[in-house]
């Protein structure tokens, strides 16, 4: 018995994706049509993407958030587990990366559950309260600028319903969050780490999940 989570090297990394992942043909596609993108590895990984989108069918999700697009490969995976009605706000600001992911979306028959919103993502949420949206959303993904984490998760909070959950990346920052922190988007991660550890809003748990994954669940 372990008792702390297991390292995974290579070999292991592949033996878990090979007997576990369950891609839809559109999500492999993107994911190598994104490869070749310079910022590549801001797409979260294939198993995280899979077990964000169970984690929408065991909440019985219908309405999502997602703060931070990037070229659509975490929208295509939560659309593809939500059920026909189901739709996702999905907020960025780039209509160059997130054009990368609109075909693949229609191809895989759900570019009609993702709402686009191309503004800054605060104005979006913002937009969203004022036109009495508070606690009619199920889940939220949260993976953009991370000096703007703390507000996206207080403005996801306010939208989500008790029971609804979000999910928030990076939270680990390939370590960096345990060092001293030398930049603004560390001192940002750690900020909201320890804010969430202490938040009594919420029931919490941090995984080592991709380069960190935190979920906290409105109580």
């Amino acid at each position: 018995m372990s008792h702390r989570s297991l390292n995974l090297d290579d070999t292991l990394y592949q033996y878990l994706l090979d007997h576990s992942l369950r891609e839809h043909p559109q999500q492999a596609a993107l994911r190598e049509a994104t490869r070749a993108q310079p910022l590549a590895r801001m797409q979260i990984s294939p198993e995280q993407g899979q077990f964000m989108a169970l984690l929408v069918k065991l909440l019985g999700a219908r309405r999502c958030i997602e703060v931070g697009v990037f070229t659509g490969y975490s929208a295509l995976s939560v659309a593809l587990a939500l059920p026909p009605d189901g739709r996702i706000l999905a907020c960025d600001i780039s209509d160059e990366y997130t054009a990368i992911g609109k075909p693949f979306w229609q191809r895989a028959g759900v570019a009609h559950k993702i709402e686009l919103r191309l503004a800054p993502a605060v104005q979006t949420l913002e937009a969203q309260l004022a036109a009495g949206e508070a606690g009619r959303y199920d889940f939220a993904f949260i993976d953009a600028d991370k000096t703007g984490y703390d507000d996206y998760y207080e403005r996801c909070l306010q939208l989500l319903r008790p029971g609804g959950l979000i999910a928030i990346d990076n939270v680990l920052w390939s370590g960096a969050v345990a060092q001293p922190a030398q930049d603004a988007d560390t001192r940002a991660l750690q900020a909201l780490n320890d804010k969430l550890h202490r938040d009594e809003r919420i029931d919490y748990s941090m995984l080592p999940l991709g380069d960190g994954l935190s979920l906290a669940r409105k109580r």
